[in-house]
């Protein structure tokens, strides 16, 4: 349930997704969850961060350049099957990666289900950063994957969850 989530930033250009995936692919390393944003979204999001922060992420002039910069990447979240082999295989291949914990949920695919796991956010008065998921219209199933500003809360918090699905 909680899981490593790699976060690596990509040329946006065609091609780019395909060398990634063929790369994990060829080793072995399955996909498990993925998302892609414009790395700009990411970067006005610093910018957010900066102004609610006494501190600076960076120097105020780097920011400009960053903006600049960051259209021609996009940002790639993913949940692979093997995060180790695949931050090895990353590194050697000269990615620029961060890694970071979320929970992982396997939910029920049916109506109002994703809406019980954002209210038990809620109540416990978690904010949620960015959510993402997906599921087949056939299968039981879903996998849903929630970065919150409080790991350890909602790991407590949905411990017991997946057993419920057994």
């Amino acid at each position: 349930m909680v899981r490593t989530e790699i976060q690596l930033f990509l040329k946006n250009a065609p091609g780019e997704l395909g060398k990634l995936a063929e790369l994990l692919g060829s080793n072995g390393i399955n996909i498990d969850a993925l998302t892609i944003q414009d790395a700009s979204a990411y970067v006005q999001e610093l910018f957010k961060a900066r102004g609610k922060s006494l501190k600076r992420i960076a120097p105020a002039a780097s920011y400009g350049s960053m903006k600049k910069d960051s259209a021609d990447y996009a940002l790639i979240r993913l949940l692979v099957d093997n995060t180790d082999k695949a931050m090895d295989i990353l590194s050697k291949e000269a990615y620029i990666f961060d890694i970071m914990p979320v929970i992982a949920l396997v939910i029920e695919n049916k109506p109002g289900t994703l809406a019980k796991m954002a209210q038990k956010f809620g109540e416990e008065g978690i904010n949620i950063n960015y959510v993402y998921g997906s599921a087949l219209p056939d299968q039981k199933r879903s996998l849903f994957v929630f970065s919150p500003e409080d790991i350890e809360s909602a790991a407590i918090i949905f411990k017991d969850y997946d057993k419920d699905l057994r």
